[in-house]
């Protein structure tokens, strides 16, 4: 039965047994239920430790498109939810945390980017992966921050383009392919915090290390990056590195994974700028994806609720500018 105080606050918020080992009792509803839980980097590493497959945006597309489980939790945001509702429609999608959304996403209204395509007629939209499933169904075709260069560069080249929501991804998708692309003044909250002052500070204290920065990043931050890339790539490169020490300009959440796989290097984020919500802050946090945690996860498993689900006329619009993607990925 679903609860008007669960639709209130977003969640399931049902006690749980003291004592209880969520990491095994998740793991077992799993099982039971035939879930599968997809989660992103930037959540916390216990969510992190317990999923079935971790990812940035695009792997977890694709995972979620190929995946023949019943359930799928996705441990994210709203609108990678969304996406794996709208690649699959027969299966039930939980998002642990309805109030787990997203600035990029926010940024951009399905009504104001219909109007926005009136007034330039003959452009192609391509949306960055982080927006609704509305907006998705205005949209040619969907990038992510590990795709988008490529996908740009598959376009003709005298192709006239409408790119959002994100402006400093789109800023840096021209600047690496000679386009003038019309951007969407969007942006991630996040990634537009990052410290310029940090970056040179740490760069003194760590004369060796090598910066890497997400494309979210604002221009500014990108100029003083060694490496520019997704989270994907991020990690990669410190994977392969024969680098010790590396500075960090994305979302925090990646170090868990980072850490991980990279036994005997150092990493330092990059801290946000100062303001009255970062003082005493060494990183940079979204405040949207610390939303899941294991209770939530827990409840969402037992009761199956949130459920996300996508309008069957929008989800038949808005998949077919992510299966333009996934197959030029």
């Amino acid at each position: 039965m679903l609860k008007n105080e669960w639709k209130e606050k977003g969640f399931v918020d049902e006690p749980i047994a003291e004592g209880t080992d969520l990491k095994t009792e998740i793991r077992r509803l799993c099982k039971e239920k035939d879930a599968v839980i997809l989660a992103h980097y930037y959540t916390v590493g216990e969510i992190q430790e317990v999923a079935d497959f971790i990812g940035d945006s695009l792997a977890l597309a694709q995972k979620a498109a190929k995946t023949d489980a019943k359930i799928i939790v996705m441990c994210g945001v709203h609108f990678m939810a969304e996406t794996c509702k709208i690649l699959c429609p027969e299966k039930i999608v939980l998002c642990p945390d309805l109030n787990a959304g997203c600035s990029l996403a926010d940024s951009c209204k399905a009504e104001d980017l219909k109007k926005y395509k009136e007034e330039h007629p003959g452009y192609k939209v391509v949306s960055y992966v982080n927006t609704t499933a509305d907006v998705k169904a205005l949209t040619d075709i969907v990038v992510t921050s590990g795709n988008a260069k490529k996908i740009v560069d598959s376009m003709p080249k005298d192709e006239k383009i409408i790119f959002g929501p994100d402006y400093n991804l789109g800023s840096y998708i021209n600047s690496v392919t000679g386009r003038e692309m019309l951007l969407w003044n969007g942006g991630c909250h996040v990634h537009e915090r990052f410290s310029v002052e940090g970056i040179i500070r740490l760069k003194k204290e760590h004369p060796d290390a090598l910066v890497l920065a997400h494309p979210e990043c604002k221009g500014s931050v990108l100029a003083l990056a060694d490496i520019v890339g997704s989270t994907a790539v991020i990690l990669k490169h410190c994977i392969e590195s024969d680098k010790k020490e590396f500075i960090i300009a994305t979302e925090s959440g990646i170090l868990h994974e980072i850490e991980r796989q990279c036994e005997g290097k150092t990493f330092y984020p990059v801290p946000p700028e100062m303001s009255e919500d970062t003082i005493g802050c060494s990183c940079n946090e979204c405040n949207y994806m610390k939303l899941n945690s294991l209770s939530k996860i827990y409840n969402a498993l037992k009761y199956e609720w949130p459920t996300v689900d996508v309008p069957e006329d929008i989800r038949i619009e808005a998949v077919k500018p992510i299966e333009r993607m996934l197959k030029l990925s």
